[in-house]
């Protein structure tokens, strides 16, 4: 994992960023996932400047990242892995959309030991809008991945850079979309440099390698869902997924990790049946903190669907 060199890989899986429309003022009726990354970066002014050395691209996946699946996922990872154990290598550029990148990066970071950037990015406006902000994301996605001393698992996008952990989408429309709530962002891209105000992500060493090692060969994920706790809710639910072969359930929990009795009782009952449960909440800022006698264990601060992330690693 050694960087001798400086080629800077791009990986494109699609989104709204390779997004077409067939009016330049519509910003919510495009097809996603049509145009190619290398088409993208060709289109991007300038970007030859921001590359200081040779630039490789990949299409990895053409897809809406609402459709995002385990095997993208592990066609994905394995092409990090690929590209990252190259000495000339700096480091990676993911073009993604934006419904599922949180999840994909938190995915990357568990499984992806590396001590290079891997810089995910992505766009709330089609190739073909009026004013897109792809182009931009991409040059500043760049200027991260080739940032001396950056490492771990980032997204950019809005000239802010998050990591993997904390970073969420907030918003279905504005152009800054992604938060990473009351953590705040690692730092700014301001004109092509890099500005940071917090300390790169750690990779996750052993642990990632033995993730990637299960993932590579498991022919099928074990099957964890979410459910959400809400005023009236029931544990029909919970009790249909257990007879269905359910091996983890992740609750997104009001406040402080509460669960309404009847859908909690109904989630005790899955976990006596060998089924894990992990709480999490549906607040968009801080944890759960846990109390003494909690019976069901918390995320850790993880979001739902991260906490839903780990669990399917941490079964598999």
């Amino acid at each position: 994992m050694q960087v001798s060199g400086q080629k800077i890989v791009v990986l494109g899986t699609g989104g709204t960023i390779a997004g077409t429309s067939a009016t330049a003022g519509d910003n919510i009726g495009y097809i996603a996932a049509q145009v190619g990354v290398e088409q993208l970066l060709g289109a991007v002014p300038g970007f030859q400047a921001f590359v200081h050395g040779t630039l490789v691209t990949e299409q990895v996946a053409q897809i809406d990242s609402k459709d995002m699946d385990v095997d993208v996922w592990r066609a994905l990872a394995l092409r990090c892995i690929h590209h990252l154990a190259d000495p000339e290598v700096r480091g990676l550029v993911i073009t993604h959309g934006t419904d599922t990148l949180e999840e994909t990066a938190w995915f990357l970071q568990q499984v992806v030991d590396t001590c290079k950037p891997v810089v995910l990015t992505c766009a709330m406006r089609p190739a073909t809008a009026l004013a897109p902000d792809g182009p931009q994301n991409l040059l500043d996605a760049l200027a991260v991945a080739q940032m001396p001393g950056a490492t771990g698992v980032l997204v950019v996008a809005a000239g802010e850079i998050h990591d993997a952990l904390h970073v969420q989408k907030v918003h279905p429309y504005r152009v800054q979309a992604f938060s990473s709530g009351d953590a705040g962002p690692v730092g700014w891209v301001e004109e092509g440099q890099v500005r940071l105000v917090q300390n790169w992500p750690t990779a996750l060493a052993q642990k990632a390698l033995n993730a990637i090692e299960n993932i590579a060969k498991a022919p099928n994920w074990p099957l964890v869902e979410i459910v959400m706790s809400h005023a009236g809710a029931s544990g029909t639910l919970v009790d249909a997924l257990v007879r269905e072969g359910v091996r983890g359930i992740v609750v997104a929990c009001t406040g402080n990790g509460t669960i309404h009795q009847v859908l909690e009782a109904a989630l005790l009952r899955a976990q006596a049946a060998g089924v894990r449960v992990v709480r999490s909440t549906r607040c968009p800022e801080g944890q759960v903190i846990p109390k003494p006698g909690d019976q069901l264990p918390d995320a850790r601060g993880l979001s739902p669907v991260k906490a839903r992330i780990s669990l399917v690693l941490d079964l598999l």
